[in-house]
């Protein structure tokens, strides 16, 4: 069952997936309503999950269940990426590849290789104030309050100079 997604409780699950190129309006329509249709059919063993997501930035696809509600299992989080594995395919872009590493410069979000993330840092290319994704989060409230913080904030900390 598909809810607004601030309603959900700050305990809830979430997943995010990063693309690696940012969606054009006519795809974020698509993936709306691609991902709508997915939730409000979204069933652990038959049971409704109480779940809703997010289009962040153009870029990110947040994906959130209220486990109080009932919990996810195994077969339901496969089809939850299967439903991420068709948008890769359709739209020409990754989602999964978990060794990219999102920050922002400005207002444009970068996308880059870990290792090029760690040559940024090491050049000073990338500080402690540099916003990063942390796209580790595992929970709404830590969405909410972790995902978009400066990176000595975050894991990424361990690759800043010191």
């Amino acid at each position: 069952m598909l809810v607004n997604f601030d309603s959900l409780d700050d305990t809830s699950r979430v997943w995010i997936y990063q693309s690696s190129k940012s969606f054009s309006n006519e795809e974020i329509e698509i993936i709306n309503s691609k991902t709508e249709d997915f939730i409000e059919n979204w069933t652990r063993h038959g049971d409704d999950l109480k779940a809703s997501y997010r289009v962040v930035y153009n870029q990110f696809i947040v994906l959130a269940v209220d486990e109080k509600f009932n919990d996810v299992s195994g077969c339901s989080i496969d089809a939850s990426v299967n439903l991420i594995k068709q948008l890769e395919k359709e739209f020409n872009t990754n989602l999964t590849d978990k060794l990219n590493i999102s920050f922002k410069v400005g207002e444009a979000i970068n996308i880059v290789k870990l290792a090029d993330f760690q040559k940024y840092a090491k050049d000073g290319k990338i500080t402690s104030n540099t916003i990063v994704f942390n796209n580790l989060v595992n929970t709404k409230a830590d969405f909410d309050k972790n995902w978009e913080v400066t990176a000595d904030k975050s894991w990424h900390k361990r690759f800043l100079v010191q």
